[in-house]
């Protein structure tokens, strides 16, 4: 058997808030939103879905229960880090990466590395 990924769901407190910023982010379309479920796609194989969930808490970081984390590529870390952080991110005070990545939380405390594309 082979399985073939096809969306990676974030749980969350406010999918359609949560999706409007990585759709900003990716610059990927939100393809369907109601009040429980958002979803991006830029068309390709794989998605991101939004799942609102009751008494939802943020991961936190640092945080060793933290179950994932997004790693988006970027030209220049160094220019993205602020135009995230207009967008509504967050950038942590520790910062394990060094100059291999960095690291930033989205407005509901998810955390997720921007990484230099080669």
């Amino acid at each position: 058997m082979t399985a073939i990924l096809s969306t990676v769901v974030i749980d969350c407190a406010d999918p359609a808030g949560l999706a409007a910023f990585y759709a900003k982010v990716t610059g990927w379309d939100i393809t369907s939103s109601d009040a429980d479920t958002a979803y991006l796609s830029d068309k390709g194989a794989i998605q991101l879905g939004f799942q609102r969930i009751a008494g939802y808490r943020s991961p936190g970081w640092p945080d060793d229960a933290k179950h994932f984390h997004l790693d988006f590529g970027v030209t220049d870390v160094e220019a993205a880090v602020p135009e995230l952080l207009a967008l509504g991110a967050a950038k942590p005070e520790f910062q394990p990466g060094g100059a291999d990545w960095t690291v930033l939380t989205d407005p509901e405390g998810h955390p997720f590395c921007l990484v230099p594309e080669n």
